[in-house]
């Protein structure tokens, strides 16, 4: 059943006595609007050109939802805020996607794609839901992450179907409840090293398959990108990529369990760029950035040494590529300027 889901009424009012006054968009409201807004926008260019070249059916009808979701998301986002007097971002546009450029990804790549991407769709809105004071925004942001949430789970459902789902490791049911007893439970570098345990296989596991997607999704951003110093900025991000990978991979395989294989083989020999560079820019920098969250997470879940240095080690090599990747935007004039308090400095002075 798909969730339908109506551009969301801005003149929710609150009462004081008997007059009606409009409750003002919060700082939280403006800045989860802008970044809902700014996301949609690329992942309409994204997967209008994807649709351009898929042969499954099945992959088709999710990509059709996840445009459709896309869409609807954005154009809420802009209702809310040009509701509210807030100016429209630019985001991205036509100018953003060629839509006649050849097949750059494999059919089997868009679902790897789109569980990706959601992935960060669902944190962001997961996120915005508590912090938001409006009904009407709580509301827009609560169906945004019901519809993701359907969205993955039709997307899983169709990787389990294709046989392109590969499952986290198993580990054999324990015997007994038990407790630490000993610190060497907290042993990474030197002594008695225990097997990794449940949640820190899980968050190695979704970040190597994070990774994996990244480095695909980098492959075919170098071999298309127009400009010199992007093409490098793609290159250095792979590199940190495959890195990366291999850390988590050489982890799981000390124990003896399973990893997940690199998909740069759904990238196809195309040279011709079906975004623009900035899009391409801006989507690497944005996705790098979700993944100091999901190191985060995955630190926040470890215990062993090794583990918990490996992810605080990411999380600092991922900060320094986002914010090459924002000097690189800057440098070429686009980057948007987000939402911001007053410069009340700057105010006294006038």
């Amino acid at each position: 059943m798909i969730i339908k889901l109506e551009p969301v009424e801005v003149s929710l009012t609150e009462e004081n006595d008997s007059v009606k006054v409009k409750s003002a968009l919060t700082s939280a409201e403006v800045g989860k609007l802008w970044t809902t807004f700014m996301g949609n926008s690329m992942a309409r260019c994204v997967l209008r050109y994807f649709l351009q070249h898929v042969d499954d059916g099945d992959i088709r009808q999710v990509l059709e939802e996840g445009l459709r979701l896309a869409d609807r998301f954005a154009q809420t986002a802009s209702n809310i805020l040009t509701g509210d007097g807030h100016p429209l971002p630019v985001g991205f546009t036509e100018e953003d996607v060629n839509l006649g450029a050849p097949r750059l990804y494999a059919d089997e790549f868009y679902l790897h794609y789109l569980k990706y991407t959601g992935k960060a769709g669902i944190s962001i809105y997961g996120i915005a839901v508590p912090l938001m004071s409006r009904r009407d925004i709580r509301e827009f942001f609560t169906e945004c992450l019901s519809s993701t949430i359907k969205l993955m789970n039709d997307v899983n459902d169709l990787l389990d179907a294709k046989g392109f789902l590969i499952k986290p490791p198993y580990i054999p049911a324990p015997e007994k409840i038990d407790f630490v007893k000993k610190q060497r439970f907290l042993n990474g570098f030197f002594g008695d090293v225990r097997p990794l345990q449940a949640l820190e296989i899980t968050h190695i596991y979704d970040n190597l398959q994070n990774n994996a997607t990244s480095c695909a999704v980098l492959v075919g951003f170098c071999q298309t990108a127009k400009i010199d110093q992007v093409r490098q900025y793609f290159k250095r991000g792979k590199e940190i990529v495959l890195k990366q990978y291999d850390i988590l991979t050489r982890l799981l395989h000390k124990d003896d369990l399973s990893s997940i294989p690199l998909m740069n083989h759904l990238v196809t020999d195309s040279t011709v760029s079906p975004f623009s560079d900035k899009l391409m820019v801006t989507h690497k920098m944005d996705m790098f950035t979700m993944r100091t969250r999901t190191y985060g997470n995955a630190l926040s879940f470890s215990a062993r040494h090794d583990v918990t240095a490996a992810f605080a080690r990411f999380i600092i090599e991922v900060g320094n590529y986002v914010e090459d990747g924002a000097n690189t935007l800057i440098d070429m004039g686009w980057m948007e300027q987000p939402p911001q308090a007053a410069d009340r400095e700057a105010l006294s002075r006038q």
